[in-house]
């Protein structure tokens, strides 16, 4: 599964619930961006879009495009799932030339003890060429985030198990995943999703809408069509 070939397909809201969605999206927008912009301010998001350097994190999308949406994430966050779920995957359909998105791991390890070992295995499975398959299928939730479920994802995708293991017990990517943490910390991200817009800072698994007028409204500002 790719971001130009999938696609989340949404439920119209029953016709006695439209004036309640109308209301409400714009109360949901507001405060996301408000919360966001309070908690941290433009001049730190703007510099979180490109520091630290982007190696090792995933990346999808055309290098110059306008728009870069980062985000810091946890793959055992449910919140996060029910945004790549819904929301990821429209918006990189819809958005294919306009979009470059940025993985950066975030794990809660306070409150998701997996979270930690599967970033580390996404790392692995790169090694083999994977990152992206092997990110979707943790999103996925099929097995456990142990050692034994990480392990069955490696070999669901084909991977070399023997090497995917070694690199799993040999924890070499912990340094590259706690720098994401840290780093994401060091800006006033406190929880999982956060996302970084060109500058914007969205908190929280908001809808499409949200996301949507905010492209839409940096597009406009960048004279892109």
């Amino acid at each position: 599964m790719s971001p130009s070939s999938s696609s989340s397909r949404s439920r119209k809201p029953p016709a006695d619930n439209t004036i309640i969605f109308v209301i409400a999206l714009p109360i949901v927008f507001l405060f996301g961006l408000l919360l966001g912009y309070a908690i941290w301010g433009r001049n730190a998001a703007a510099e979180a879009q490109t520091t630290p350097a982007d190696a090792g994190d995933l990346i999808l999308g055309p290098e110059n495009a306008p728009v870069t949406i980062v985000e810091y994430s946890d793959y055992q966050c449910p919140f996060c799932k029910r945004w790549h779920d819904q929301v990821f995957y429209r918006l990189m359909e819809e958005y294919p030339d306009q979009i470059r998105f940025v993985y950066r791991d975030f794990p809660l390890m306070s409150i998701h003890p997996g979270a930690l070992p599967a970033a580390e295995a996404a790392n692995c499975a790169a090694e083999q060429d994977a990152y992206y398959d092997y990110h979707e299928a943790l999103f996925s939730n099929q097995y456990n985030m142990d050692n034994a479920g990480l392990l069955q994802y490696a070999a669901d995708l084909g991977l070399n198990t023997d090497d995917f293991s070694a690199c799993l017990s040999s924890q070499r990517y912990r340094q590259e995943v706690m720098a994401d943490l840290q780093y994401g910390m060091s800006i006033g991200v406190q929880s999982t999703p956060t996302f970084l817009i060109n500058g914007t800072v969205v908190i929280g698994a908001q809808p499409y809408e949200v996301f949507k007028q905010i492209i839409d409204e940096e597009l406009a500002r960048l004279g892109q069509p």
